[in-house]
Order: structure tokens, then sequence, then C-alpha cells
């Protein structure tokens, strides 16, 4: 053990000098590698194994010495390193594209359908909404091998479609905008029929303006749920062209280990676009998740 620990000693002495920390001034007969990475950390492997205790009392006693400069000087080199590690400007096309197109067009289908169970009379609407609502209670991986499979059958693999198309409605969001539009006055829809004003224009020019808030709240929560899904883009894309930002952080991680300074790096910068959307959103999402369901 006091053989490891004064080789350690040794290469402790020798690289705490700033000066000298950057080549190697001796290897020992211990030591079978040492390699210097352009960060100043080292790596070395010895000859024969070494023993975990004689390893941690050794590193007790090793000091590290830098100047503040030091500090600065790469502070941004992991995002840089990230962000060339792989296509991330198009994992982010991608993202955007993505989130974007299924959040509009759930908001589209969502308010009609949300307006009809919560304004329109006809046959069976409690008993229809209510078979909606008891499918959130099933599991959305038990649709991946049914979904995968039709989507096989059109054609749709490693395609735009694939990762659109089938969140494009929501039961959950229909729910947030039916409860939003029953607190809307029956008497303001009804005058709006005896001036003349048709469901379809009604819907647009008077309902959706009035639920602003909870429109808000459906849309970012739909939009952060689509830039996070990893299952679903990983199962239907094969190339890196389609490929979200989810899927594109698995490029630090494999078999040999994990490069965690730039898959931390990674994870940081995607998240700004969703930390930004909700800044903007917030006042919308408190006072739209407040008022559901209100009367």
């Amino acid at each position: 053990m006091s053989d490891y620990i004064k080789t350690i000693d040794r290469i402790n002495a020798a690289y705490t000098d700033i000066k000298n920390r950057a080549e190697i001034l001796s290897k020992p007969e211990e030591i079978r590698h040492v390699w210097v990475r352009k960060s100043g950390s080292i790596e070395v492997s010895f000859e024969k194994g070494i023993h975990p205790i004689s390893f941690m009392t050794a590193k007790s006693k090793m000091k590290v010495r830098f100047s503040p400069s030091e500090v600065f000087k790469n502070i941004f080199q992991s995002y840089i390193d990230a962000w060339n590690a792989a296509p991330f400007g198009r994992y982010f096309l991608n993202s955007v594209f993505v989130a974007s197109s299924t959040t509009i067009l759930e908001i589209i289908f969502a308010s009609m359908a949300a307006f009809a169970f919560a304004k329109m009379r006809f046959f069976g609407k409690n008993v229809i909404f209510l078979i909606l609502l008891s499918t959130m209670m099933v599991p959305g991986e038990i649709f991946l091998i049914p979904n995968y499979i039709t989507l096989t059958r059109l054609g749709w693999i490693d395609t735009y479609y694939a990762l659109i198309v089938p969140w494009t409605t929501s039961v959950f969001a229909i729910f947030l905008l039916r409860q939003y539009f029953m607190t809307l006055p029956d008497e303001l829809y009804d005058a709006a029929k005896i001036d003349g004003c048709s469901r379809w224009r009604f819907l647009w020019m008077v309902a959706v303006p009035l639920s602003k808030p909870i429109i808000v709240t459906a849309a970012l929560l739909k939009f952060i749920g689509s830039w996070n899904a990893f299952l679903w883009v990983l199962i239907m894309t094969k190339s890196p062209e389609m490929r979200t930002i989810p899927v594109g952080l698995q490029n630090f991680s494999s078999e040999a280990g994990t490069v965690y300074n730039q898959l931390m790096a990674a994870s940081t910068f995607s998240l700004l676009p969703i930390i930004v959307l909700f800044l903007f959103a917030q006042k919308q999402l408190i006072r739209g998740i407040a008022r559901t369901g209100l009367k």
C-alpha cells in the first residue's frame, strides 16, 4: 500500500504545479499509461491492480491547485462540445416543428369536441363523454404496438406523419376545454343564435377568445408533452434526421459509459425553450387552471 501511496504522491507533486501539469515529467514503473486531457484532468492506469482502500487513502492526501482564471476559462466548453457532438440544430428544428404542429392541431380538434359536449344537445352526449374519460385510465403503452402496425401499413415509419398525426387529439384537453366552455352563459349562446350567428362562428369568434386562459394552459401542457416525448419517437424513427432532442440525448450514453458533462449541458439548453415559454405564459396558465370547472 505504501508503494502505491508514494507513486500517487509523485504524480500529485508533478501535476499540482501549474507550470508542469500539462505534460508528463516522469512515469514511475508502476504506471502503465497516463493521459492528460485538454481540460486538465489526468487518467492513470496501473500495471497491477490497486486496492480500493489504498486508493482512497492516497486520494485523501491529494491537493488541487489552480488559478481563478482557470475556473472561467472553459466554463462553456461543455456546451460547445455537446452541440457539436450531434446534429442538435436538426434535433431542435424537429422538436419545434413536431411540438408546434401537434399543439395547434390538438387545440383545434379539442375545441370543436369540447364545444359539442358543452353547448350542443344530442342523444347520448354524457355517455359518450364518460366513455372518452374512461380511456384516460388506459396506459398509453398499450397502444404502442397497434399504432406501430397501423403506421407501418400506411408507410409512415420515419416520417413526420408518424410523429404528429397520432397525437393530435387528447381526451384531457377536451375535458379541460369542456369544463371551461360550460362556464360560459347559455344566454350568450342563445343570443348569438338569435342574431344569426352559426355554431361554427360562435365557437371561433366568441367561445375561443373568451377561453384564452384555458386554451393557453392546454396548449402549454401539450407542447411540453410533445417536446419531451421519447419512447414513441425512438420507436418510429430510424434516421438521425427525424429524431428530436430527447432521443438525441442518447448520443452521450453508450455501453462504454456516459459523458455526463456534455449530457448535462445538452439537457440544459434543451430545456431553455420550455422555460422561456413558461415564463411568458405562466399568468394565463395559473388563471386557466384556477378557473377551470368554476361556475
